[in-house]
């Protein structure tokens, strides 16, 4: 199975064209955003788990990464709740599931073998950081060679410049709308810029984005 897999290409998914398919896990559906592979794939994802539901106990062959969109999130070794960013890298395994629902964000088998840290960060109760122009904060989320994790929060009316992004860009926007000179983007929209594209970011109502950057360098 592929798709979007031109990474030298923009893409964008917006609310309006989600295509929720069935998993293997009942009560388990996802919304497929990147894919190369099958059921074991490099794959981007938007899943949405129904109550009492749950995967099977896996290994994380290619590491996962996945930020908490609503509802609670939980495994042997925790709950997680909106707003949870957890980094699980090559080599761990669990068996998640919800009580109540949740959805996640979801990145699997895109870990260098390197990075080996395990993370949690409850991006409701961190502190953002002063971002690159005014009314913009950004919370670092992880930061290894070729790969740069963060939210960047945008207050109404405020731009983050015209910018080129060496190593390319992806977006999920979590909150709010995110504008650009391409178009407009409301919550649940992702856009992946390839390696050295340019675009002016800004926001006339403020927006609330996950970004990560520099993974989309040609190999």
């Amino acid at each position: 199975m592929r798709i979007r897999d031109d990474f030298a290409s923009r893409a964008v998914v917006l609310p309006e064209d989600y295509e929720w398919v069935h998993s293997p896990a009942n009560g388990v559906d996802r919304m497929m955003l990147d894919r190369i592979g099958d059921e074991v794939a490099r794959a981007t994802t938007i899943v949405r788990f129904a109550p009492s539901s749950y995967f099977d106990a896996h290994t994380h062959g290619g590491g996962e990464e996945y930020l908490v969109l609503d509802g609670v999130f939980s495994d042997e070794s925790g709950d997680y709740g909106a707003g949870s960013y957890v980094r699980n890298p090559i080599g761990t395994s669990h068996k998640p599931h919800t009580e109540n629902g949740c959805t996640i964000f979801v990145k699997l088998h895109q870990f260098d073998e390197a990075d080996q840290e395990q993370k949690l960060v409850d991006t409701g109760s961190a502190d953002f950081q002063p971002g690159p122009a005014e009314g913009i904060s950004v919370l670092p989320l992880h930061q290894v060679p070729g790969e740069t994790v963060a939210l960047w929060r945008f207050e109404p009316g405020s731009s983050a410049g015209l910018h080129q992004h060496p190593g390319g860009e992806e977006i999920l926007v979590l909150e709010g709308t995110l504008q650009d000179e391409h178009g407009s983007y409301p919550a649940g929209s992702w856009i992946r810029n390839p390696h050295l594209s340019e675009h002016t970011p800004f926001s006339d109502e403020g927006c609330l984005i996950y970004m990560k950057s520099g993974h989309l360098a040609p190999s």
